[in-house]
């Protein structure tokens, strides 16, 4: 039976989102959930879609941060049951050495599966109102929609108590940042920590630092920001501080042991290299588009880079431990968290590029059949 519902669509790179009637004309299959989404949130790399430079296939369903309730299962493998409450994390498929070694993040098909081709089995997808079908599934997910279809492999069960709606950042922004503390870092009490950028990714790092004991600083051009940051127990300080380096050794007791940048600026990174002790580690998440110059002895004395891919995360593992944080008072993801109804998505990308909001949510109403 053909499942017709709401979703937000973008067809081209320069156009607004729409939302439009898609459909999905088969159930599950094998392996596979159908979820009704409760809340999705807007991550950074759905709105890069439109710089892809045409690799990231249109017209689509994005959002990869989505959250809601089984509907449907398909076969009797995927450990779920219709009624759990789940949050849907990125694709991966399994079987790589990187899967299997617990390193799903850089599975050998991470690419391909989250970001341009989808999985070759299960291809069913949404089509519009035209029949005409759209790209391959989004992350798994293409959960900017009422309705996702996604590998159980995606899915992390929940307590049905917690508030679904809000829930959809922890498989992705906000499991990178709190990732990067607690599996890249390996941070503990007494551990210093500074990081660049106080947006989702970065504040969710500054705090899973809190709740480790770590000492943080949060540097960002924001004074809004860096206002929630020290909220959130770090010590701010504005991006344009002459001296920054300096000014982030005095406040952790000679230097950083680990520095997170989510800006992707040259010249943060190299002071960021510059603020870590001997034998600190720089973790990057952002994406780098142009080649990273290093000044000359930013990695002296056992100093090292990294990329962080999604937090070093396993979903199934990090997800429960964020939720009990939050249960805990910890980790108050909540505070940086602003819902929008799904119609609203237009405004809700606004915001979010003119740094007026932290993570919006996009609430899907219901017209689904």
């Amino acid at each position: 039976m053909t499942k017709r519902f709401g979703a937000a669509v973008l067809r081209s790179y320069e156009s607004p989102f729409a939302v439009e009637e898609v459909s999905l004309g088969a159930g599950p299959a094998d392996g596979e959930i159908l979820v009704r989404i409760a809340g999705c949130g807007m991550c950074r790399t759905d709105l890069a879609v439109r710089r892809s430079a045409g690799r990231s296939p249109l017209p689509a369903v994005l959002g990869h941060e989505g959250a809601g309730v089984v509907v449907e299962t398909g076969g009797p493998d995927t450990g779920l049951s219709v009624g759990d409450h789940v949050v849907l994390s990125f694709d991966s498929c399994g079987h790589c050495r990187s899967c299997l070694g617990a390193a799903p993040a850089y599975c050998d098909s991470f690419a391909s599966l989250n970001l341009f081709g989808g999985r070759t089995e299960n291809t069913a997808r949404f089509t519009d109102a035209a029949g005409a079908p759209l790209a391959p599934r989004w992350f798994g997910q293409s959960s900017f929609a009422e309705y996702a279809m996604v590998p159980a492999r995606n899915a992390v069960r929940v307590d049905s108590s917690l508030p679904i709606e809000l829930l959809g950042p922890l498989g992705c922004g906000f499991l990178t940042g709190a990732g990067a503390v607690f599996n890249s870092f390996g941070a503990g009490p007494g551990d210093s920590i500074a990081v660049f950028g106080a947006g989702a990714v970065g504040l969710a790092a500054v705090m899973a630092a809190t709740a480790t004991g770590a000492v943080t600083v949060a540097v960002d051009r924001h004074p809004e920001r860096l206002a929630l940051a020290e909220r959130l127990g770090a010590s701010p300080l504005p991006a344009a501080s002459a001296g920054l380096p300096e000014r982030i050794r005095q406040l952790t007791d000679g230097g950083a042991r680990y520095a997170l940048d989510t800006t992707g600026s040259a010249q943060l990174i190299n002071d960021a290299l510059r603020a870590l002790r001997p034998t600190g580690h720089l973790g990057l998440v952002a994406r780098l588009h142009t080649a990273l110059p290093l000044e000359p002895g930013t990695l002296d004395r056992g100093r090292r880079i990294s990329h962080i891919c999604e937090g070093d995360a396993v979903p199934g593992l990090l997800i429960p431990r964020l939720t009990a944080l939050w249960q805990a008072g910890r980790f108050p993801f909540d505070q940086l968290i602003r819902t929008y109804p799904l119609a609203d998505i237009n405004e809700a990308e606004r915001d979010c590029d003119a740094g007026r909001v932290v993570k919006p949510v996009l609430i899907p109403e219901r017209t689904g059949r």
